[in-house]
């Protein structure tokens, strides 16, 4: 058994066997030849932050696969309750076949797989956001081939996806530049463990220079929505402009989790322009977790 709760849970080989899978799961979806490759299989899904993209994908996936997802809520369960999360996990472990939690400790999520005894999956905590890295790499290789070697600037806030960044460069072999101000740096342990494969710089043009892909965020994540005015401050140098692609090189990449804050984080002329692949990156969720759940289930 196996669970999917930091990027590092997967060799390099399976990450990349897993896009690989995603993508052909699309190409499958959109000529309607799917096949119902984990039929009466049951995914339960406990989410303690709201979503759209990872709830419908997940929900929608396990359809298209022949099975079935359930949405838990904390106030629809016990766990609102108070019932102790390890009990929780060792009753559902007998009546569902995987479960994905998103939710806000990533101790939380590991504490539950401990108990677990069938595969979890972290759908997003606040230090790391596993799900939307395979659906990131999976339109990079659609579009542009193996990012091995390549060169992926990361503009903003060092929050989960940045981290998530910082595990997949030392995974796959890019290199991650970070770009963001002084006291907003992505974790300081991911970081290290990852010297090799990051370097972090307060410039935002320095950092864009050549770069073969420019991902940002939103400034304030989820829980953060009080820091949103001190933030836009802090942040006033890092949005993603045509000006800052301009210094990528000319076959660039530009991709945003969502949702987006056109004029904050990214300008309208960069998410809706020619060089973003936003939309295809947010429908990438629905493949790449399907090639997830089959690595999983079978």
């Amino acid at each position: 058994m196996r669970h999917f709760l930091n990027e590092l849970d997967l060799t390099a080989d399976e990450f990349r066997g897993i896009i690989l899978r995603g993508s052909e799961l699309r190409k499958q979806w959109e000529s309607g030849t799917l096949e119902a490759t984990l039929p009466h299989r049951v995914l339960g899904m406990i989410f303690e932050k709201s979503s759209t993209r990872t709830r419908v994908s997940f929900e929608a996936g396990m359809t298209q696969l022949g099975g079935h997802a359930i949405y838990l809520s904390p106030d629809n369960t016990q766990l609102g309750r108070g019932e102790p999360l390890a009990d929780t996990a060792k009753v559902l472990s007998q009546m569902v076949d995987a479960i994905s939690i998103r939710t806000f400790s990533q101790e939380s999520v590991e504490r539950f797989a401990e108990v677990s005894t069938v595969p979890v999956i972290n759908a997003l905590t606040d230090l790391l956001h596993p799900c939307q890295l395979l659906a990131d790499m999976q339109t990079y290789f659609d579009h542009r081939g193996d990012i091995a070697g390549k060169k992926v600037v990361w503009v903003g806030d060092g929050n989960n996806m940045c981290n998530s960044y910082i595990n997949t460069a030392s995974l796959l072999g890019f290199h991650l530049t970070v770009a963001g101000p002084d006291g907003f740096e992505p974790d300081a342990q991911i970081m290290e463990a990852a010297a090799g494969s990051v370097t972090r710089t307060t410039s935002a043009a320095e950092a864009c220079a050549d770069a073969d892909l420019i991902v940002t965020d939103v400034w304030a994540s989820m829980g953060q929505e009080e820091e949103q005015k001190s933030r836009e401050i802090a942040f006033a140098d890092y949005e993603v402009t045509p000006e800052l692609m301009a210094l990528a090189s000319e076959d660039a990449l530009f991709m945003h989790c969502l949702p987006a804050h056109r004029g904050e984080e990214v300008s309208a002329d960069v998410i809706d322009g020619a060089q973003s692949v936003v939309w295809e990156e947010a429908g990438n969720r629905l493949h790449a977790q399907k090639a997830l759940l089959e690595f999983l289930l079978q």
